[in-house]
């Protein structure tokens, strides 16, 4: 069975720090696109950052872009999302996802197979 569990979210005062973890058990995701998402309350699931499986190369959107770094571990099936100069804008429930197909580029949410529960992350202004 599949699984991704996220952790790192917490409380922070805007202009600050979290670092986000994403640990997949049941498969491997070396060769697999791995993504971070985020919902606020009301509003609809949006890219954050994704990264490839080699090279590696790394997608941001524009709103996170220069603030965020989306990192992965392949020997511990871990990714990660470092996240500085916080915004209150940024408080959400943040996801991390995997694409099933290997070598292929997946930055929309309808391309991801697999799914975390999400970590909180509040930004207090």
């Amino acid at each position: 069975q599949v699984q991704l569990v996220e952790s790192g979210g917490g409380l922070v005062q805007a202009g600050g720090s979290l670092r986000l973890s994403c640990a997949a058990s049941g498969r491997t995701f070396s060769r697999n696109t791995m993504g971070w998402f985020r919902q606020a309350p009301g509003k609809e699931r949006e890219f954050v950052a994704a990264i490839s499986w080699s090279g590696p190369r790394t997608y941001y959107s524009d709103s996170v872009k220069g603030r965020f770094t989306i990192s992965r571990d392949n020997a511990k099936n871990t990714v990660y999302l470092q996240m500085n100069s916080l915004k209150p804008e940024d408080t959400g429930v943040y996801y991390c996802a995997a694409d099933s197909a290997p070598y292929t580029t997946a930055l929309a949410p309808g391309e991801y197979d697999y799914w975390g529960q999400g970590t909180q992350v509040t930004v207090s202004s």
